[in-house]
């Protein structure tokens, strides 16, 4: 019986049906587009602000714990501490190897380019590393400083090729394309021009290969740069740097199990222990605010066209109820009680609702698809959650819009809605 009223209405009055679903509809779009885009903007907007740079910086524990504090910047101390190069591959090996996006080992030093003592800089630009479940894995400045502005070609890493930075080309007069003579023996090509804003512009940055060549430390790294995507830190991080131990052995297991900046951290130092890995966290908590501060705003934004569809659906069933009051009227004569009619009412909101929920998924995903390839040129996916969360919400929305106008029906009296006294 109910299956067929609800048939009967929609023959009868099929326009007001249609807003009813078309409202839903671009609720339900804009819905779900909100949320495949709150879902998947996590990893993009990671990805997007790897721009800043890399944000773990690993050294060797002695250096960390005691720093040279009156060494002569880029230059060598005697009995200074090394990290091994042949070390590197046993990042991508830890249990968010995946997150690793990449990492650019350092050593720094001093050198003589035609009389003059100049800084050098030895690392990856981008250099092809054997690591297990990755057949072409590639890593070094590329990949995790594109920040960094070159005029001229990136050096190969398998070449006497370098980078001068900005301001040490200007000091020494050099160009792209210029070969210097190192050490009175090494002759280097100057690639390109660099500009990062750092202390590489006055340095000369090669291959790590001929740094450790020209510096006799054939092996051996200082420092190494690490780009991991993280998610944002929250009590459970904070609570685990400042005191990892007081942690319970959930806790703990939640922590290490998490893409925390400080668990990756951690799980570094477990692969190579001679090393201390100390997050950059000017990078980590701005990544994690800008993450959180686009998801709040898109929470808000979801809300409100929450709101605003159960407004619209409120209006169309308040009109529409006044439109069939003699029909309600009839039923209540007819021995009909309230909440019989009133879940009619429910039913055909809830088959509105699930209609326009449906096609609003669809509509959804083409809409998240499209500002996927506007903010990050490339397409976000509908996650299948999303589905039954939006046709949930669509039927929700409905359901509370309709309740607001459906009181009216207990106020109704058949003698006088019957008898147009109403």
């Amino acid at each position: 019986m109910l299956s067929r009223l609800i048939i009967q209405s929609w023959r009868r009055n099929p326009r007001r049906k249609g807003l009813v679903v078309a409202t839903v509809f671009l609720a339900a779009a804009l819905v779900s587009a909100l949320l495949s885009v709150s879902i998947g903007i996590g990893d993009k907007m990671a990805k997007e602000l790897k721009s800043y740079g890399a944000n773990i910086l690993m050294e060797p524990t002695e250096e960390a714990v005691l720093p040279r504090l009156f060494a002569e910047p880029g230059a060598l101390s005697a009995g200074r501490v090394f990290l091994s190069e042949r070390d590197l591959p046993q990042l991508k090996s830890i249990f968010w190897r995946h997150n690793i996006v990449g990492f650019a080992p350092l050593l720094a030093g001093q050198a003589d380019a035609d009389g003059a003592k100049i800084r050098i800089l030895g690392t990856f630009f981008h250099q092809s590393l054997p690591v297990e479940g990755e057949a072409d894995f590639r890593t070094g400045q590329q990949v995790i400083a594109p920040y960094w502005q070159v005029r001229g070609a990136w050096p190969d890493d398998e070449k006497n090729e370098a980078l001068a930075g900005a301001t040490l080309a200007a000091k020494m007069h050099w160009r792209a394309g210029q070969t210097l003579t190192l050490n009175r023996t090494q002759p280097v090509t100057i690639s390109g021009i660099l500009e990062s804003g750092g202390d590489e512009d006055n340095q000369l940055v090669m291959p790590l290969k001929l740094a450790q060549s020209l510096l006799g430390l054939a092996g051996k790294i200082q420092a190494v740069r690490v780009s991991a995507m993280t998610v944002p830190e929250n009590r459970l991080s904070q609570r685990a740097r400042a005191n990892r131990d007081a942690l319970t052995a959930e806790e703990y297991d939640v922590w290490y199990c998490t893409a925390y900046v400080s668990s990756i951290a951690h799980q570094l130092e477990e692969a190579i222990p001679e090393a201390q890995a100390r997050p950059i966290w000017q990078v980590a908590a701005s990544e994690g605010l800008i993450v959180e501060k686009v998801q709040l705003l898109l929470i808000v934004a979801t809300g409100a066209a929450l709101l605003a569809a159960s407004m619209g659906i409120a209006s169309l069933m308040a009109s529409t109820i006044m439109e069939r009051a003699k029909e309600i009227a009839l039923m209540k004569a007819l021995a009909a009680r309230p909440w019989q009619i009133m879940l009619l009412f429910y039913a055909e909101a809830a088959v509105s609702a699930v209609l326009g929920g449906l096609l609003g998924c669809g509509a959804g995903w083409l809409l998240a698809r499209q500002i996927g390839w506007t903010l990050f040129g490339a397409p976000l996916g509908l996650a299948w959650i999303v589905v039954p969360s939006v046709l949930s919400l669509s039927v929700l929305i409905a359901v509370i819009g309709t309740w607001f106008p459906v009181r009216k029906i207990a106020r109704l009296y058949p003698a006088e809605v019957l008898h147009g006294r109403r």
